[in-house]
């Protein structure tokens, strides 16, 4: 009997956000594995016990960056972890948008901005500030150039906090055709869904934000799978050493999805509104457990 654990972050007295996550344990369990969720800061963890440690929802690394590292490669010195330490580092830091950009992925244009470095911002178009190490939109806000002053604020409160900053044009399409998210597992498309814009025109970078509005099932064309394919090609190590992913895809100024970011440390996978992929999860993770 495999013994897996399925890694999460600590709610503290609020419900869980990983609506998921219940569902999924109780999948593994019926299928034969002892499975569990557990806090990856649990300090009474033994996660050499288990077979396999899948990282799930692990939704307050970003903000507790080293620390988390630390423990990706501690997890990973004593057992195997899902994805492997060398793809969570790599994709922990949102420069990893650089480097798919120069393999020849479409990308969203995106410039950074470190601690220390002068707040070179847009004068002539909208634009996108955001930390390199964050998720479910904190940290992020929406500027027109006449905002400057105020987007000089947040890059200064970013920057003392220690966050490099990216800035990319604010895809204006996206008020369209939303952002498509395409959910790869065990090597495989599994499904794809698609959201409306998280970022509001004049919301406050530390306003609380709903991360995923007016999400709904959503059939990916060829021109997005093939550029999902390729970002995945491109992770350094390759495609096959993944469980799982997410690739998030806008359409860029000439109408073509291009790469938002790509998700390989701990994506939301959405089973809630995918039921019938419950299956197919539960089988890759299985197949991990045991070294398949």
């Amino acid at each position: 009997m495999p013994r897996i654990a399925l890694a999460t972050y600590d709610p503290g007295a609020e419900p869980s956000k990983d609506s998921d996550l219940p569902v999924l344990v109780r999948a593994l369990t019926d299928a034969g594995a002892e499975a569990e969720a557990r806090h990856w800061d649990d300090p009474d963890a033994d996660w050499g016990a288990y077979d396999l440690v899948v990282i799930r929802s692990t939704w307050d690394y970003s903000w507790r960056a080293e620390e988390f590292g630390a423990w990706v490669e501690r997890v990973g010195a004593v057992t195997r972890l899902a994805n492997p330490p060398a793809v969570v580092r790599w994709n922990s830091d949102k420069c990893y948008l650089g480097e798919l950009a120069a393999a020849g992925v479409p990308t969203v244009p995106t410039r950074y901005i470190a601690p220390g470095e002068p707040a070179d911002l847009p004068a002539d178009h909208e634009y996108v500030i955001k930390p390199t190490s964050g998720a479910g939109a904190r940290f992020a806000a929406r500027y027109t150039p006449a905002e400057h002053e105020t987007a000089v604020r947040q890059l200064a409160r970013m920057h003392a906090e220690g966050f490099t900053a990216m800035v990319q044009p604010y895809v204006r399409d996206i008020d369209v055709s939303g952002e498509r998210a395409l959910q790869f597992f065990g090597g495989g498309l599994l499904h794809a869904s698609r959201k409306g814009a998280v970022l509001s025109s004049g919301t406050p970078y530390d306003a609380d934000k709903v991360a995923h509005p007016d999400l709904e099932s959503w059939q990916p064309t060829d021109a997005e799978l093939a550029v999902a394919e390729k970002a995945l090609t491109s992770v350094p190590g390759g495609a096959p050493g993944l469980l799982y992913a997410r690739v998030d895809l806008v359409d860029g100024e000439d109408g073509q999805p291009c790469v938002m970011e790509l998700e390989l440390v701990e994506p939301n996978l959405f089973l809630f509104l995918h039921p019938v992929s419950l299956p197919r999860v539960t089988e890759a993770i299985l197949a991990a457990a045991a070294g398949d």
